[in-house]
């Protein structure tokens, strides 16, 4: 499958209801979700691998992970309405996917690859929780994809020093989602990173 084509079929992937803004509940494009997707694949992080979607929303990154041969997809979320989306989707996709409604905390198994666009920590009630994804996801997994605001390389080095970090730029689409955004639509550049734990 090329990358464009995983773009196409992840168009088909609907958005949650009533998405809660202290939660950060932004949709991730499919454009950015097939990036970050084939940034993973190119990589080996992918086929055949145990992956984790952690603070899965409405599935996309699992999703396209399936679809690109992974053996297993964990999508984790603490709100069961983004996980009844997710599963929706998953069964849309036709592909099986394992769910789990816990704070990321609480995820004690391992898998091999960690793919995730977490909340980046702007709302006051959610403040450092982009931290506390990138602290647990190493934990989880050896290797990690994610999405941060652009700029944030540098605090990531300081949380994550025993680490190999690859990171590219690529535009955000973010379309009108909360009562305070004051425009249909507006791109944010933002950094896909891999993120490895060195080896010893």
């Amino acid at each position: 499958m090329k990358k464009r084509e995983l773009e196409i079929m992840l168009e088909r992937v609907e958005d949650i209801e009533q998405p809660e803004v202290e939660s950060e509940q932004y949709a991730t494009p499919a454009p950015v979700a097939a990036e970050l997707l084939f940034f993973a694949f190119s990589h080996g992080d992918i086929a055949d691998r145990v992956v984790y979607d952690l603070g899965c929303g409405n599935g996309i990154l699992g999703i396209g992970a399936k679809l690109l041969g992974a053996r297993a997809v964990i999508g984790i979320d603490r709100d069961g309405k983004a996980l009844e989306t997710a599963r929706k989707n998953s069964m849309t996709f036709r592909v099986e996917m394992d769910f789990r409604q816990c704070e990321i905390q609480d995820v004690e198994d391992e898998g091999d690859t960690i793919v995730m666009n977490p909340p980046f920590g702007a709302q006051w009630k959610n403040r450092h929780a982009d931290r506390a994804f990138l602290e647990k996801a190493l934990v989880i997994a050896p290797v990690v994809y994610s999405i941060h605001n652009a700029g944030s390389e540098a605090f990531i080095r300081r949380l994550l020093p025993a680490t190999t970090i690859d990171r590219f730029p690529i535009a955000f689409p973010l379309k009108r989602r909360f009562a305070f955004h004051q425009k249909d639509r507006k791109v944010i550049p933002v950094d896909i990173y891999r993120i490895a734990r060195q080896r010893e």
